[in-house]
């Protein structure tokens, strides 16, 4: 019994000593609402009423921690869940990052390099009309003008989502690698690489959200397989003569696999549609603050891959052009509030060729505690097709709203 139980010992005592131990890293619970009571005027389709009114929300739960080693390294993760009512909890962003006096790592689902150091214009509400829009109170699916399906969708597939945004994002959340830069006098920079962005359907057509495609599982030299990705940025932030100036720009690539032969473009079939070539982007944006004034302006162009349509006389047309987007906007802060106007136009919408795109928005946001906001904004979008391609008539759509809401990080 003794040898028994001096053997029981034993083996409990390997069993803990093979365990595994685990990082020191304790994860808070964090993340934002964004909820928005919305009016909008605008053009519908034949058969299509829209509710002028309507509630919007987007919502996301953050996980996150770090710790850092004796060694002077930080070891940190990070995970955002997607939370609205219909969204599942699927997961938006997943990574881990190591940083330390050289710079920072990210490994995963992150942004890449050009979108996390791109420098935004002021904006009336950052929901509606900043770098990404999270809140879209336009119904593209009864707008009038003679398109099939989806607004921006000429092949009605209805798969797309329409943000008038001008994030750099063309890699998307593709697993990848970024680093950046410590920052050296007001100055840093990034690099990210992606080994495999995913695959792109020649049945989509143009205006497909990219960023949302399913992973490839390595394909490489395939028709319609967008593969490696690439992302560079760079951002300055200094102070002269109390004008306090931001300045960056970055370039992004998404590599196409394999191009179609010219044999095989001709024999496309009416209707489909192929991409010919790589995807790529880039901006340039300058925000300048002087007192409690702010202005600033943001370029950008995306290639989302000169997109082509088989037509029934075995040839092909192109249907795509470069995406052309510029924003001004200006803003003045008093105390809690802050007041800002903006200017979005938009050459090619989502590289539909001759679909060009005005917003303005005027807004203001009062800050009635920390991390939260009570916002309200005016804005009026028109859109114009001049272009008869893909049966397409002639079109000018537009919409009015006013939204009111409130943002709350938790």
């Amino acid at each position: 019994m003794k040898k028994l139980l001096m053997t029981s010992v034993a083996l409990g005592g390997l069993a803990l000593a093979s365990t595994p131990a685990h990082a020191e890293i304790e994860l808070d619970a964090g993340g934002y609402f964004k909820g928005y009571v919305t009016y909008v005027n605008q053009d519908e389709a034949t058969d299509f009423d829209t509710n002028s009114f309507d509630i919007i929300r987007d919502t996301e739960v953050h996980l996150g921690g770090e710790t850092t080693l004796d060694n002077g390294l930080t070891v940190g993760a990070h995970f955002e869940a997607l939370a609205d009512g219909d969204d599942g909890f699927g997961i938006d962003e997943s990574y881990v990052y190591f940083s330390g006096d050289w710079g920072r790592l990210n490994f995963g689902t992150e942004d890449e390099a050009a979108y996390l150091l791109q420098v935004a214009a002021p904006s009336a509400d950052s929901n509606i009309d900043g770098l990404r829009q999270f809140v879209q109170p336009v119904n593209y699916e009864a707008m009038t003008g003679g398109f099939s399906g989806t607004f921006i969708d000429p092949t009605g597939s209805g798969s797309i989502g329409v943000n008038l945004d001008y994030d750099q994002d063309i890699i998307g959340k593709s697993d990848n690698l970024t680093y950046l830069s410590p920052v050296f006098n007001g100055f840093q920079a990034g690099f990210t690489f992606a080994p495999d962005f995913g695959p792109a359907s020649s049945s989509e057509g143009i205006g497909i959200d990219h960023t949302d495609t399913a992973p490839s599982d390595s394909l490489s030299d395939a028709d319609e397989v967008f593969g490696r990705g690439y992302s560079i940025g760079a951002r300055y932030e200094g102070e002269f003569n109390n004008i306090e100036l931001i300045f960056g720009g970055g370039w992004s690539l998404v590599e196409l696999e394999d191009k179609r032969t010219s044999a095989e473009l001709a024999a496309l079939s009416a209707g489909d549609f192929a991409y010919t070539d790589d995807m790529t982007a880039w901006n340039l944006g300058l925000d300048l603050g002087i007192g409690p004034f702010g202005l600033g302006v943001n370029y950008s162009q995306t290639d989302y891959g000169s997109i082509v349509e088989g037509t029934a006389t075995a040839a092909t047309s192109d249907v795509s052009d470069d995406e052309k987007v510029l924003v001004v906007g200006a803003d003045y802060t008093t105390g809690p509030f802050k007041i800002g106007l903006s200017w979005y136009k938009n050459d090619n919408t989502f590289g539909v060729k001759d679909l060009d795109t005005d917003r303005y928005s005027g807004g203001v946001t009062y800050e009635y505690g920390p991390g939260m906001s009570f916002r309200g904004s005016i804005f009026y979008v028109d859109h114009d097709h001049t272009d008869t391609a893909l049966g397409l008539s002639d079109s000018s759509l537009n919409a009015t709203g006013v939204v009111l809401g409130t943002h709350i990080e938790f």
